[in-house]
């Protein structure tokens, strides 16, 4: 990537939406601009968990602006990510479907694993350099995620649902600050958060940071109250409570340093944060820089190049989890990707990688059984915690794994994008002629796209000497019957 590139990052979170521009230079990227909303989406959830349509178009509203300020950003310069409020939303895809289009930008769901991966991303990028273990606490609006890591590396992550937005509108419904409401939802946090205990006891980590909202809200008002810059204590947690206690109610709540799009949501906050520190016996936290956008504009300079793509690492470990034949593997992904290749448009190879990822995780439902294995293998990637990646890439490699076989008309897929369908012909072309599991001669196959056709040229020659493979092809002619696109095989 050239020195001076502008990046984007758009957090889309429970409380507020952000968005941060970077200028990379020599590797780091430094802030050019921060926009922050609150939107608080997370109060928007009915009992049905859809967002009501208030919390629809305060959300778009919102992504409308953040899209005019990035207008003319190329779409590889720019990464959008949602958070809990829409992994728990029944009605996401109506947000993102016109979220998107607003923004002008694809948004990504991320889950909460690949959340907490990209904040430790975004707070070891802005801290110095240095050996200690780390413990990061990122306290949102409706989930809370736990990192321990050492310099770029996170080595365990967890996220829990629970957050400052959820909180408050549990336990601080009404605004009222009382000692029973507080013992209430400290108590709530800790029943969620006990697992935790397993894995970040004391003797794991050396020291422990507050990124985000809540962290930095608090450590705000305790720097007010006289305490030293960017540090939380327990002594500090306590004033903090009794204040709020003192106050009765949010509307009342008259802190220095603390901003109004807090108050209504700082009950909550500080509830979980005197959570998290009984629980994982934390006298001192550091409030850190950096943030999930942070992560996620550092995530863009890892996916520029195929060698530094987590996701490339990530399928590499799930084929070996699930004892993928990896010969077979690569050799289907070379062949689909060299079909692909013919008959995209220029500049293709972002999708030529995710066709290879799929590919090479064709056969990832074998393990579980031989038997619908695509159907298996569609499951696990639709279910499978992969770093990297966001809830919609899986879920596309999900589906070109799933209509590897069978009638193409019978798969759900938006057969109208022809990315996706070329990417899935390409797919099932390569299954087709590696199916004696060693390395088809395609030297006189060529495949071509037009609106609404692929024709596919295989000469008699090529045809005599393969002939079941001849056959294979032509069988693929009938299953993409009645889709969008037709199929012709020339020359046979």
């Amino acid at each position: 990537m050239q020195n001076g590139t502008l990046l984007a990052a758009v957090d889309l979170g429970s409380n507020s939406f952000r968005l941060e521009i970077g200028r990379f230079e020599h590797g780091h990227i430094h802030k050019v601009e921060y926009l922050k909303e609150t939107v608080r989406q997370g109060n928007g959830l009915d009992d049905n968990r859809n967002l009501t349509q208030d919390a629809l178009e305060r959300g778009w509203a919102c992504l409308a602006r953040f899209g005019e300020r990035l207008a003319g950003f190329p779409r590889e310069h720019v990464r959008a990510v949602a958070t809990q409020t829409l992994r728990e939303a029944r009605n996401r895809d109506d947000f993102l479907t016109r979220g998107s289009e607003v923004l002008g930008y694809p948004i990504d769901v991320v889950s909460g694993i690949e959340e907490a991966r990209l904040i430790y991303q975004g707070v070891a990028r802005l801290l110095p350099q240095s050996d200690e273990r780390r413990l990061v606490v990122d306290i949102g609006g409706r989930s809370t995620e736990l990192i321990l890591g050492e310099q770029f590396s996170p080595k365990s992550v967890a996220s829990f649902r629970v957050g400052s937005v959820a909180w408050s509108s549990r336990y601080f419904a009404d605004g009222a600050f009382t000692p029973q409401a507080f013992l209430a939802a400290e108590i709530a946090a800790k029943a969620v958060l006990d697992e935790a205990l397993a894995v970040f006891r004391r003797d794991a980590w050396d020291v422990a940071y507050g990124s985000s909202g809540t962290a930095g809200a608090v450590g705000d008002v305790l720097a007010a109250m006289g305490g030293p810059k960017g540090i939380i204590t327990r002594s500090g947690l306590e004033a903090l409570r009794d204040k709020l206690l003192r106050a009765q109610s949010a509307d009342r709540v008259r802190m220095e340093g603390l901003k109004e799009d807090r108050r209504a949501v700082i009950g909550g906050g500080i509830s979980i944060l005197r959570a998290v520190f009984d629980l994982l016996d934390i006298d001192e936290m550091q409030v850190a820089q950096g943030a999930l956008r942070q992560g996620a504009l550092y995530d863009l300079l890892d996916r520029e190049q195929p060698e530094t793509d987590l996701r490339t690492d990530t399928v590499n470990a799930l084929m070996q989890r699930f004892a993928v034949d990896v010969p077979h593997a690569e050799r289907v992904a070379e062949t689909a990707c060299k079909l692909f290749l013919q008959a995209a448009q220029p500049d293709s190879e972002r999708a030529a990688r995710k066709l290879e990822w799929a590919a090479k995780l064709h056969e990832v439902g074998c393990r579980i059984s031989h038997s619908d294995y695509h159907r298996h293998g569609a499951y696990i990637l639709d279910n499978t915690d992969a770093a990297g990646f966001a809830l919609p890439e899986l879920h596309r490699l999900s589906v070109l794994v799933l209509g590897q076989r069978g009638k193409v008309r019978k798969l759900e897929a938006d057969l109208s994008d022809p990315i996706f369908a070329l990417q899935l012909l390409c797919l099932r072309l390569a299954v087709a002629l590696c199916h004696a599991r060693r390395a088809p001669d395609i030297s006189g196959i060529r495949l071509q796209a037009e609106p609404g056709v692929f024709t596919l040229s295989a000469p008699p020659p090529w045809s005599k000497a393969y002939p079941q493979s001849a056959h294979l092809l032509q069988e693929e002619v009938t299953a993409w019957q009645k889709t969008p696109w037709d199929l012709h095989i020339v020359g046979d």
